[in-house]
């Protein structure tokens, strides 16, 4: 089953976030009364990410560090600036539904490279010119495969300069491979991998998720031939 056209995944994209965002309604308001009751305002975070072709947007999260704490843009397990609602929305990535806004406005796609900050953008890198010829997402395979980031952050001496040698650039690569092999079907695959990962982090299995893409034993280092494949599928689908 191919990716449809662009303008139809357009409107896959809005239709699919509107109907998220009327179903998950619920949760929208958990959310705001637990960071209400245990931080008061502001309920929304807003911060800079670099889009599509490097068009900076502002990202829509609910709150979930304490008022007025500065620190570095990643964040690792147990860090002292995350909120005790935060760390629960946090565990299970609902701090990142407003983002279903981000989707309808056209900044994002429910399926689709996480954006960046912009200090982490090195627009001189190849895999970093493919990757911002696709319209960010909300979420996607790389984002999925390591949802324990900040856990594994958290094991590390230096969590800045792990994330930009090692988890950076492996997510980049995960990015042009799923591009790659996508798929409608796959493209579902993903998203109910991802709310069920939401609702039971605790099942979190990385090898299940590979085995579900029939990836097992590709290698997150090293390039191969896929980038200019990726690069030229990003060019027939650029959106």
């Amino acid at each position: 089953m191919l990716v449809p056209a662009s303008a139809t995944l357009r409107w896959l994209d809005i239709v699919g976030a509107l109907i998220a965002l009327i179903l998950l309604a619920p949760l929208f308001v958990v959310a705001i009364l637990l960071i209400l009751y245990e931080d008061g305002r502001p309920i929304f975070f807003c911060q800079t990410r670099v889009g599509q072709n490097g068009e900076p947007f502002l990202i829509l999260k609910f709150r979930t560090m304490r008022r007025e704490t500065g620190g570095r843009a990643i964040t690792v397990a147990g860090d002292t600036r995350v909120t005790r609602a935060g760390a629960w929305l946090r565990k299970r990535k609902l701090d990142e539904l407003p983002q279903l806004i981000n989707v309808v406005r056209g900044e994002m796609s429910l399926i689709g490279p996480r954006p960046e900050v912009p200090e982490y953008i090195e627009s001189h890198d190849d895999l970093r010119r493919v990757v911002m010829q696709m319209r960010p997402g909300i979420t996607d395979l790389a984002s999925l495969m390591f949802r324990n980031e900040e856990e594994m952050l958290a094991e590390v001496v230096d969590p800045e300069a792990h994330y930009r040698s090692s988890l950076l650039p492996a997510k980049l690569l995960w990015n042009i491979r799923y591009q790659e092999s996508r798929s409608l079907l796959r493209d579902f695959k993903l998203l109910w991998l991802t709310a069920w990962y939401s609702f039971f982090p605790a099942k979190f299995d990385r090898g299940r998720i590979l085995r579900a893409f029939g990836m097992q034993g590709v290698s997150s280092r090293t390039p191969g031939a896929g980038l200019p494949c990726g690069a030229r599928f990003v060019k027939r689908t650029n959106r």
